[in-house]
């Protein structure tokens, strides 16, 4: 079982930057791939980003593509995304979610929710105008 828990959020203008942290229990940290996804007022959740077990790779949605970073510190069991230039769509509560994985899976894969084992509680982002 793998425990998740974000923080990070909060309020910002829009053209700032916050940065989310997720920090995960367990000792298999390093061999589960790590994604964000957020659920805006009245959407459907939305695939933001994944770094898979080795941080290897990393994949984004087109919405956030050029402002979000992701990263992870495997000694820390802490994945992040770094967001900057954000604007108000991007208010939402974020999620981080993993899996076990192996690095084999496309991209599409990555950024289907139903593809995630484990679930935080989300985090609050306001992004105001």
């Amino acid at each position: 079982q793998v425990q998740l828990v974000e923080s990070g959020g909060g309020l910002v203008q829009a053209g700032g930057s916050l940065r989310l942290s997720c920090v995960a229990s367990g000792r298999t940290f390093s061999s589960y791939a790590m994604g964000w996804f957020r659920r805006a007022p009245g959407k459907e959740r939305e695939f933001v980003a994944t770094i898979t077990w080795s941080g290897g790779s990393t994949y984004y949605g087109d919405s956030v593509k050029g402002r979000f970073t992701i990263s992870r510190d495997n000694a820390k069991n802490t994945v992040y995304l770094q967001m900057s230039s954000l604007k108000p769509e991007d208010t939402a509560v974020y999620y981080c979610a993993a899996r076990q994985d192996r690095g084999l899976f496309t991209s599409s894969w990555y950024a289907t929710d139903s593809n995630y084992d484990y679930w935080g509680q989300g985090t609050q982002v306001t992004v105001s105008s």
